[in-house]
């Protein structure tokens, strides 16, 4: 079918790909508050990328999300595509178990959401012009989707880590607690990563730029882009559909004594984060709003508590448990279900009787909800943190309150209902300004005006000579790094391995830490068969054939933002860390040899590189050799570029990893096995359908796992197993960078 885009103008625009993994996401009735994941960001994006798809600066917009298949969700979520209006869509890429999982559990699957990416771009023979990634854990795909395909990758963090973090650290949870049920320094190192990676970070606020964004090592505000967020004004215009207008009043009177008193409204899913426990406790404590107003807490949907999330369930409790100490029957509500275009007549209902709208959160990096309710008509009070405090600036309709003090927020909200004729200013006020600074035709205009400095030129595509028929025509791939004791294994098992290839249509692949030429030795010492390609230097370099011929169109992409002095001024001096000779040193790779015993940890060095402005990654193998490589290198990301540049299939390859630096390359759709002598960083990597963990050591281990997948007999790769054993937590090792 034709696109009817590429008869317009639009043809000639740009191709933007928005990813945002976690939470259901669709294009209509979305359900705004259904678990913690479900939330504010996933309007935003689906937003977003409607309101893109109607200007004429655009040719092509895509919202990537993950495919779900569970009986317990709704079958939109299992949709490949789903159409948007305007023009936009959105992808759902399989990846991991069908069922729908929440997003603290969703790290080990994506690699898997990588791989099945990819295999849609080239199914699409789509490269787009940018990949921008929400949140964290898309952060960690779109920075490695950016490094294959060789395009701009852009960020928004949305809600931070390290800010959660000093946030539960405050509230008295212990690091133990902390990380067990939020995994929070894999979210925090995937960050990292993702502002090393970056072209662009998009904000909502300078808050978050100087109290959020500057938590982080990499923190650099010349790459940071405060762009006010949009609301779909539409919404709120006119007097609202007649059938919603009586729901939402039959929902909410029947919670009321006096349904006609100044209502106090949130709209906030049931998460501590959200502190409505906290508002309940204002409210109950000012005797002028216990007499005088009604609160209408609309926290989600819920059946029962035993289907609520944890989380969830234990802010219900709470919740139900402030209700009832402060006696407040008769004056909340708080309504166990409603549709999600009921939520517009929840303001229209509060604006009609002179309330307020407040956002008692901890912290808001966003805000939506209070644009929502000024386009609405009501004046704001509102946690003094991130968002909201530049929508108030803006649009001057209300009053910040500390989150922490509950007298605080009540006397907020007694003070702009209280007084008719201020509620009405202020809502009046409101709701201009929300329409002169945050529409989405302004949101859109200032984000394409940013995208314009990031945005590479475009670029033909040069195949490699020679290279393509031999990578093309190969059925089947091994690829593998050099064993390092090779030469002490029985003769037996090396004249089985050499002769391996003879009379089958399977490529040999090298990925290596050595050099090409030092590659290239030990093949011709230890008799190999001759590979197809050889990734060098931890991705330093991709070479063809015996011949080497060089890709070139990779060594461009490395390029970007590596700074080789710079490593090397931040690292040398270090105690402990000593550079290796010349022979062992390449233009993308530094490598040195390293006292575990003195020096300091890759952690450490790490964050001393993000401190010094170098975007790079921090490698240590067998605890003694220790190399920094751009942040676009690695074995990992360069394999899939091969991957995706010569259409060979994930499940087509079998990879035999032995080093700490394959943890990456391991955890994808390959076929992997690890040998039981592996680098324990390796060993500690759970066992997963595609991933085998051998019995046997060196070459015994590699035929081991040939057998346990059929590999050579050419049979069907396993697929994944929706198993619930060992998914609730995220082993550090698993995100080794």
């Amino acid at each position: 079918m034709s696109d009817p885009k590429k008869s317009s103008g639009k043809s000639k625009g740009l191709d933007i790909v928005h990813l945002s993994l976690h939470g259901l996401i669709r294009g209509e009735n979305m359900e705004l508050g259904r678990d913690p994941d479900t939330g504010g960001q996933c309007l935003y994006v689906v937003e977003l990328v409607k309101a893109l798809a109607q200007d004429e600066r655009v040719h092509r917009v895509s919202l990537l999300t993950r495919k779900v298949m569970d009986p317990r969700v709704s079958a939109d979520y299992s949709k490949a595509r789903e159409k948007l209006e305007g023009g936009g869509e959105i992808i759902r890429i399989e990846a991991g178990p069908r069922r729908y999982l929440r997003k603290e559990v969703l790290w080990r699957h994506l690699d898997a959401f990588i791989d099945g990416t990819l295999a849609y771009f080239r199914r699409e023979k789509r490269v787009p012009d940018i990949i921008h990634a929400h949140y964290g854990d898309a952060g960690y795909v779109g920075r490695q989707l950016s490094a294959v395909l060789g395009c701009p990758f852009v960020f928004t963090g949305h809600s931070l880590g390290r800010v959660k973090r000093q946030k539960l650290e405050q509230s008295g949870a212990t690091q133990e607690e902390i990380e067990e049920r939020y995994n929070l320094s894999a979210r925090i190192e995937a960050e990292e990563l993702s502002l090393d990676a970056a072209s662009m970070v998009c904000t909502s606020t300078r808050q978050e730029v100087e109290e959020q964004y500057s938590l982080y090592h990499q923190y650099a505000e010349e790459r940071m882009r405060v762009i006010p967020p949009g609301v779909n004004l539409s919404r709120f215009d006119g007097p609202g559909d007649p059938d919603v207008v009586k729901s939402v009043d039959a929902k909410l009177c029947r919670f009321l004594n006096d349904p006609t008193k100044p209502p106090v409204l949130t709209i906030a899913r049931a998460d501590e984060r959200k502190n409505l426990p906290g508002l309940v406790k204002a409210f109950s404590e000012n005797p002028w709003l216990r007499e005088n107003a009604n609160l209408i807490l609309i926290g989600g949907n819920r059946e029962t508590f035993e289907k609520l999330p944890q989380g969830a369930r234990r802010v219900w409790r709470d919740l139900l448990r402030t209700i009832d100490d402060g006696d407040l029957y008769g004056s909340i509500a708080y309504p166990k279900r409603h549709e999600s275009k009921e939520v517009a007549g929840f303001y229209r209902w509060a604006a009609e009787r002179g309330g307020v709208f407040v956002n008692p959160a901890f912290t808001e990096p966003f805000g939506l909800t209070l644009l929502e309710a000024a386009a609405a008509g009501l004046p704001l009070v509102a946690t003094n943190d991130g968002g909201p405090r530049d929508i108030l600036a803006n649009c001057k309709n209300g009053e910040l309150v500390d989150p922490y003090h509950t007298k605080e927020i009540g006397d907020g909200l007694e003070r702009v209902i209280s007084d008719p004729q201020k509620q009405k200013e202020l809502a009046a006020r409101g709701h201009a300004a929300v329409r002169k600074y945050y529409a989405w035709s302004a949101h859109v205009d200032h984000y394409l005006n940013e995208l314009k400095a990031v945005v590479l030129p475009k670029t033909p595509i040069h195949r490699t000579s020679g290279s393509r028929r031999t990578l093309v025509e190969r059925e089947r791939w091994i690829v593998m790094d050099l064993l390092p004791n090779i030469e002490t294994e029985s003769e037996e098992l090396l004249s089985k391995w050499r002769h391996l290839f003879d009379g089958q249509n399977i490529g040999l692949g090298i990925a290596t830490g050595l050099s090409f030429d030092e590659a290239w030795e030990v093949i011709s010492r230890c008799n190999m068969p001759e590979p197809g390609f050889i990734i060098s230097g931890l991705g330093a370099e991709i070479r063809y054939g015996r011949r080497g011929v060089l890709d070139e169109r990779w060594r461009g992409q490395l390029a970007s933002r590596w700074d080789r002095e710079k490593v090397l001024d931040a690292i040398s001096s270090q105690d402990g860390i000593y550079l290796q000779e010349e022979k062992f040193q390449h233009r993308f790779k530094v490598s040195f040899l390293r006292d575990p015993n003195r020096a300091p940890s890759r952690g450490a060095l790490q964050r001393l590189l993000r401190e010094a402005g170098v975007a790079a990654k921090v490698i240590v193998t067998a605890r003694s050799f220790l190399d920094v490589i751009p942040i676009h290198s690695g074995k990992d990301v360069a394999l899939r570029y091969l991957e995706h540049r010569w259409g060979i299939d994930p499940a087509r390859i079998y990879y035999f990893g032995n080093y700490g630096n394959d943890v990456a390359a391991v955890r994808g759709r390959n076929l992997s096995a690890v040998p039981s002598d592996a680098d324990r960083v390796l060993r500690m990597v759970r066992e997963r359908p595609r991933l085998f963990q051998a019995q046997q050591p060196g070459l015994a281990g590699f035929f081991e796992g040939l057998d346990h997948y059929g590999f050579l007999e050419g049979e069907e790769p396993p697929k994944p197993v929706d198993s619930p054993v060992a998914e609730e937590t995220v082993d550090q090792n698993e995100l080794h960078p």
